[in-house]
């Protein structure tokens, strides 16, 4: 489970609905102070939420980049219905382009693991709203087998639990030292956000996970907006050797982020942002 360093915005970010043709999505939109020249849209992973990017919020817009982080269907402070056919990849990706459409383009797209595979989707469908797209810690296809295995078990207890069982499930099998770590941070809002996520889309979408073919062949065949393979230097989820050879198939730019694992996003906020703003300043 991603931990933000906190989830309260920073002064440069607004916390509001982004109306769109297919409902409303609760968003982060951070500006810059004088003139904006790009508009990014972030796209968080599976039990995630827009607070995941909190931390590069402030140094984005310091660069003049404007960034709205968002809460897909079912995600946190997003509503969604139970049907699990509510949060098809196809359906999740059609959300992404009217969000775009909200927000005018052209954007720079960025998605954090299952959000990477989200925003491929997007762009496979419709391509033209996106300058630029990052795929942060997402890998070519399904993710590793021991994670398929953490989220077959994830979803064995969604299907007989409540959202409040499962989260006292998960304390309980955390590491002493994670438990210890948690207890310093915001725990209280982590819990919030758990149980305000939808278990239809934690279902639905852990299924994604684990079936999610390779998609990158189709990605580079489209034409699509200028890539850009992102992670940390250590990954549980899709091995860093793996998010190598899929920048080489999609020609795509590479950036290792020292330090970092899955989540450099939170795990080195400034030096995720730097490598984000040199990208999209060639651009």
């Amino acid at each position: 489970m991603s931990r933000p360093p906190t989830f309260v915005p920073p002064v440069c970010a607004l916390p509001r609905a982004l109306s769109t043709s297919r409902g409303a999505f609760a968003v982060l939109d951070a500006r810059p102070s004088g003139d904006v020249r790009g508009t990014a849209l972030l796209l968080p992973g599976y039990t995630g939420s827009k607070e995941d990017f909190i931390a590069l919020l402030e140094p984005l817009t310091a660069a003049g980049y404007r960034a709205v982080a968002v809460d897909g269907r079912g995600q946190y402070e997003t509503a969604g219905p139970a049907d699990q056919a509510a949060y098809a990849q196809d359906e999740l990706a059609r959300d992404v382009l009217a969000q775009a459409a909200a927000l005018g383009g052209p954007l720079h797209l960025v998605g954090h693991s299952l959000g990477g595979q989200i925003a491929r989707a997007a762009v496979l469908m419709d391509a033209s709203p996106f300058v630029t797209l990052t795929l942060m810690s997402s890998g070519p296809a399904q993710i590793s087998p021991a994670q398929q295995q953490r989220v077959k078990l994830l979803s064995d207890a969604l299907a007989v639990m409540r959202m409040d069982q499962v989260w006292e499930a998960i304390l309980a099998f955390d590491a002493p030292e994670d438990a210890a770590e948690e207890a310093t941070e915001d725990r209280e809002d982590l819990q919030r956000r758990w149980l305000l996520h939808n278990p239809a889309q934690l279902l639905a979408t852990g299924r994604q996970l684990t079936t999610e073919p390779d998609r990158v062949a189709e990605l580079a065949a489209v034409r699509p907006p200028h890539t850009h393979v992102l992670s940390g230097e250590r990954d549980d989820t899709w091995p860093v050797p793996l998010l190598d050879e899929m920048a080489e198939r999609l020609g795509a730019h590479r950036t290792v982020v020292a330090g970092a694992e899955h989540s450099p996003n939170t795990d080195r906020p400034a030096e995720t942002a730097a490598a984000l703003v040199r990208f999209w300043d060639q651009h």
